[in-house]
């Protein structure tokens, strides 16, 4: 039997794509929302930090799968491996209703008026493919609050100097820190920073039916088990399934974008919860899959009309893949500074996030979430061993005496760390997986090294008595912070999509995620991931309601 035709289809439930089906089905457009995955709960993994934390040791608690998923990583020598979901370098994106706000971090953070405007403030940079974005903070302020009254965000952001301009309230008030943040801002004040809680997609007391957060410290590669952490799978995407406009697809893999005759959009080929081939036909199509996943479909979708993939006619489909450029420092103490308050991170900084003399941009700086007994075990000092009494006696003394502050620095954009597709290596439906390849710029580098060693300043003013500065090397970026690849902009030779997410020369192809970004900004993007599924999904309802069938 053969699927209904509908106004739209959303593939992927995330942060972009659970926002951008709610604003369709409101507005009355009937919507199907493609995910790879599928519901997904606390209770499915519980504490187990071998599948859910970051370690990945035995598997991606939130998917993909081994069985099914793997991706190829190239180097700046041109060598490939295959990796898999639960190894390093695979860049992961959660697999379920809700993709990574099930289980991220949450941090909700607005990128500043200067993020937007990166190519303004700091000029060109040698080897770069940097840009201003085509909208201003001003542009996707509203969207910003939309984001944070309706999916619920905890925070003040009049504790923060260098935070841009508001017109409202965070809805809920900031989470009061635990005793390690209490003794950084008290450090980070001593020093002359200005120190101030993070916002969190997270309910600090009672908010749209839902609980406050318990504190616990497994929270960051976990569910939720009270249903406090604000993720579109508890918060817009059941207000669109209730508009009756909206199916939820789960366990769907979206395999190609499909054409007709004269290169029209008319809907997507997937295959079904039993591995079955179908289509589904759509007036729009709106890609929120990833920075990688979005740009391997457009890449996979070859015609006639598309020779080298849609929207790919000048070749920057895939182009300019940014992470963040992590980088901070560790710190020992003497005293125990652990009380078991989750989920860890609540102390930011936010002085050098841009505007640093002699630096390109910069970062907020935090302190590090909870980490599990597992992850922790990888800390020890230089030199010492990996085993026997001696690890498992510094484990036991430091576990409760350790600091991580880091800093998410925004990366320089350049043309050649990208999303191809392999000509090689296929998935478990037959089709090609992505291949990620680039590098960093020494500018990245540079900046990691100055906001590394602010990090270590605050650890050192709060009494560490030894810490360990960090700073990542020149292999391309990605991981959880993906962006770039699909980029928005003005001119159709040097962008993919239009200020508005629509692709360029493609009317009724949108994308809504962190493709879009320009730059990446000093920040986690997942706010700002949900405002542009806003500022997306109102162009997109506005145009259609007002007879525009694109």
């Amino acid at each position: 039997m053969s699927n209904k035709h509908v106004n739209a289809i959303v593939v992927g439930s995330g942060a972009g794509g659970g926002v951008i089906a709610k604003e369709l089905s409101v507005a009355g457009l009937t919507v199907v929302l493609f995910e790879r995955g599928d519901w997904i709960n606390y209770d499915d993994h519980s504490h187990d930090e071998l599948t859910s934390q970051r370690t990945s040791v035995l598997g991606c608690a939130h998917g993909p799968d081994n069985k099914r998923f793997r991706r190829v990583i190239a180097n700046n020598q041109g060598n490939e491996r295959t990796v898999l979901p639960n190894q390093m370098g695979y860049h992961n994106i959660a697999a379920c209703v809700g993709s990574g706000t099930v289980s991220y971090g949450a941090m909700a953070w607005r990128f500043m008026e200067e993020c937007f405007k990166f190519k303004t403030t700091y000029g060109h940079i040698e080897g770069s493919s940097i840009a201003d974005w085509p909208i201003t903070y001003d542009d996707l302020e509203p969207y910003y609050e939309k984001a944070e009254w309706e999916i619920g965000v905890a925070g003040d952001d009049y504790q923060n100097p260098f935070a841009p301009w508001r017109r409202k309230p965070h809805p809920m008030p900031p989470f009061k820190h635990n005793r390690e943040a209490r003794l950084l801002e008290s450090a980070a004040q001593k020093i002359g920073f200005h120190p101030f809680s993070i916002p969190m997609l997270r309910n600090s007391v009672p908010y749209m039916g839902r609980p406050a957060c318990i504190r616990m410290r497994n929270c960051i590669g976990f569910a939720c088990p009270v249903n406090a952490k604000c993720g579109t799978q508890n918060t817009v995407i059941p207000v669109a399934l209730k508009t009756g406009n909206c199916e939820l697809r789960v366990n769907s893999e979206v395999a190609e974008i499909l054409v007709n005759d004269r290169g029209k959009i008319t809907g997507v080929s997937y295959f079904d919860n039993k591995n079955k081939r179908r289509v589904q036909t759509a007036d729009i199509v709106v890609l929120s899959a990833s920075a990688i996943e979005t740009p391997r479909l457009m890449l996979n979708s070859k015609s006639r009309h598309f020779p080298d993939g849609i929207g790919n006619s000048y070749d920057w489909v895939g182009r300019n893949l940014q992470g963040h450029a992590y980088c901070g420092s560790d710190g020992f103490f003497e005293e125990d500074i652990y009380d078991d308050v989750g989920p860890g991170a609540s102390f930011a900084v936010c002085d050098f996030a841009h505007n640093n003399p002699g630096i390109v941009g910069g970062a907020i700086i935090t302190n590090e979430f909870i980490r599990m007994p597992f992850a922790f075990s990888g800390i020890r000092p230089a030199g010492s061993k990996g085993w026997g009494k001696e690890q498992k006696d510094f484990q036991r003394t430091y576990y409760k005496r350790f600091a991580s502050v880091r800093g998410a620095v925004q990366e320089v954009p350049n043309f050649h760390s990208r999303v191809e597709v392999s000509e090689e290596v296929k998935d478990y439906w037959g089709i090609p997986v992505p291949r990620i390849s680039g590098y960093k710029l020494e500018e990245d580098i540079e900046t990691a090294r100055f906001i590394a060693d602010k990090s270590d300043q605050i650890l050192k003013a709060a009494g560490a008595y030894k810490t360990r500065i960090s700073v990542p090397g020149r292999g391309v970026s990605g991981g959880h912070h993906q962006s770039g690849t699909c980029r928005m902009g003005d001119d159709p030779q040097t962008s993919v999509t239009n200020k508005y997410g629509q692709v360029q020369g493609v009317d009724n192809l949108f994308v809504a995620d962190g493709s879009l970004h320009v730059t990446n900004g000093a920040f986690n993007p997942a706010l700002t991931i949900m405002a542009l599924g806003y500022w997306v999904g109102d162009y997109i309802a506005r145009e259609w309601n007002h007879g525009n069938r694109f």
